[in-house]
């Protein structure tokens, strides 16, 4: 979205910039001067999102700013702060988040956007690539050589989601249940699934489920990973389709935003695909067979969202 911002006069060769990416995991805050270096980082707790109730996304959001700008030395506002959250995908999301933000007096000109977004700039830095991202959900996101960009997935858990930790979990419970009815294979899966909720009967996966979050049933990742590397069929299978439903995500993208003179990067961000994560290798063996360069540097969302802040009030 457009930043918004308040008249100010900017003193460049003292100006800082801060870029925030928040979301379900925490979040985390990195102050940076004109030129883009680093001077100053923070953690904090999760940014919630809730496009009726922006400030409490915005108070998350101001005490890790807060914090990092104490290990700066630094006061506010800054020139500039943007930031990429989970949970702003739609327009109202954003803008409430963004004015409730520059309402705290963080910064003369504020941004927000998705986390996706702010990873993909870190990524990229305004050239061609591809995001691919998989956490509790999963989407996909291309710039073309000529700037066009698309998007693949992101479409959320009741209709998308594909190739997430969403959807691993939930195939894992609904296998369990074809294994209780007779309808698929014995898995390791079925004991293993009830010892991690601590529940003793199939049925009450029923009412489990309806209760879970999103998260809840991502959290069954470990437990199928953990039956995959056992070497339980039904748990590999899981994960298999799981990287099969990416892959088609970024070859959507080839296709979608060429055609390309070179063979763009693709950049692996999410729990699922990160260095150790359940679907890397899967995934990069993927992207070998289709002769696709892998991005190897582990993505930092939140420098992708501070050079969004610095282009606010500086544009290149």
């Amino acid at each position: 979205m457009s930043p918004t911002s308040r008249s100010f006069t900017l003193d460049a060769s003292r100006a800082l910039f801060v870029g925030v990416d928040g979301g379900t995991a925490g979040t985390r805050v990195v102050v940076v001067d004109g030129d883009l270096r680093e001077r100053a980082r923070a953690e904090g707790p999760p940014t919630p999102v809730d496009a009726r109730h922006p400030e409490r996304a915005a108070d998350a959001v101001a005490q890790v700013v807060k914090d990092a700008l104490a290990s700066a030395g630094a006061r506010l506002p800054v020139a500039g702060l943007w930031a990429g959250l989970e949970g702003t995908g739609r327009e109202t999301a954003r803008t409430g988040v963004a004015h409730a933000l520059e309402a705290r007096g963080l910064a003369y000109a504020v941004g927000v956007g998705t986390d996706v977004e702010a990873a993909f700039d870190d990524a990229f830095d305004g050239g061609p690539g591809i995001l691919l991202v998989s956490a509790a959900g999963s989407v996909a996101l291309g710039r073309s050589e000529r700037g066009r960009v698309a998007r693949v997935g992101g479409w959320g858990s009741l209709l998308g989601d594909e190739g997430s930790g969403y959807a691993v979990g939930l195939e894992a419970l609904r296998r369990v249940l074809r294994t209780v009815d007779g309808r698929g294979p014995e898995t390791g899966l079925r004991d293993a699934v009830m010892g991690a909720l601590g529940l003793a009967d199939p049925g009450e996966l029923v009412v489990w489920a309806h209760d879970a979050t999103k998260g809840d049933i991502a959290g069954l990742v470990p437990v199928v990973a953990a039956g995959a590397g056992a070497g339980d069929a039904v748990a590999g299978e899981i994960l298999v389709s799981a990287v099969e439903d990416l892959e088609g995500h970024v070859l959507t993208l080839l296709q979608t935003l060429g055609p390309w003179h070179a063979r763009p990067r693709v950049a692996l961000a999410g729990g699922l695909l990160d260095p150790g994560g359940p679907l890397r290798r899967g995934m990069e063996q993927a992207l070998e067979r289709h002769r696709i360069a892998l991005e190897p540097r582990r993505l930092r969302p939140a420098m992708g969202a501070a050079r969004r802040a610095r282009a606010t009030v500086v544009p290149d």
